[in-house]
């Protein structure tokens, strides 16, 4: 199982938020790149990285943060946050994402996002299915659709979607676990899905039983800004899988 170390932006900063919400935002860090140097110093490979100016905005913000990190470290990076229009993945691709997280567009424009995974593979465009007692959560999760996640997901799959990142918003930021049973119904409901779960990660524990569940990534971002998980257990964890 990957582990995807999360960055979250807001006017360039290294933030977190809890539940998704704007107003419990902690700066950790002035600088991104700072950060994603670290995380690759103890061999990680690859990087969430969000735009949640992006994700409010409706359109790329923060860009040059991506441009910086990619030009700066060999981190291979997810990238996701208010990605809307053709021109939003052009820009992000540029600035060397090498994969891009389409969530909101994939619930209120659904023929644009088919349309990017059609040009660019399902190698390139992961579906984010962000949700709130099972119901997919838009536009930075501040607005819920009436879309059911299992479902949601299966109709994408049939598509062409392989990589999945599914946060249960309750969790995020919170520090009290994933959704344990909740991966495990994807898991066991939408036959060869590549999940990768987010949100709730609090101890190195709960990584080898997602690994174990069949998660094929896990994200971990509180966790490690408030120092429940060290670099030096991700660092052990990676090398020795």
């Amino acid at each position: 199982m990957r582990i995807i170390p999360a960055i979250d932006i807001i006017n360039g900063k290294c933030v977190r938020l809890s539940k998704g919400d704007y107003a419990t935002q902690k700066i950790y860090n002035e600088n991104p790149l700072e950060v994603a140097k670290m995380f690759e110093s103890h061999g990680v490979k690859h990087l969430h990285l969000v735009d949640l100016d992006g994700a409010k905005a409706s359109h790329i913000v923060n860009y040059k943060v991506l441009e910086t990190i990619a030009s700066k470290t060999n981190l291979n990076i997810d990238f996701g946050g208010g990605l809307k229009s053709d021109e939003d993945l052009k820009i992000a691709f540029e600035s060397g994402a090498n994969q891009i997280t389409g969530g909101s567009i994939a619930v209120k424009n659904s023929d644009t996002f088919k349309s990017w995974l059609q040009k660019f593979g399902a190698n390139k465009i992961i579906l984010g299915a962000d949700a709130l007692d099972e119901k997919v959560a838009v536009s930075g999760w501040l607005e819920e659709s009436n879309e059911e996640l299992i479902p949601f997901i299966q109709n994408y799959m049939k598509e062409g979607v392989s990589y999945v990142i599914c946060t249960d918003i309750s969790k995020d930021g919170m520090l009290q676990g994933p959704s344990f049973e909740l991966y495990q119904k994807i898991i066991n409901t939408v036959p060869n899905i590549k999940l990768i779960a987010s949100g709730g990660i609090s101890t190195y524990d709960e990584l080898p039983r997602l690994a174990e569940m069949g998660c094929e990534g896990t994200i971990v971002g509180k966790a490690i800004y408030e120092h429940k998980i060290s670099m030096k257990q991700l660092e052990n964890y990676i090398l020795n899988k």
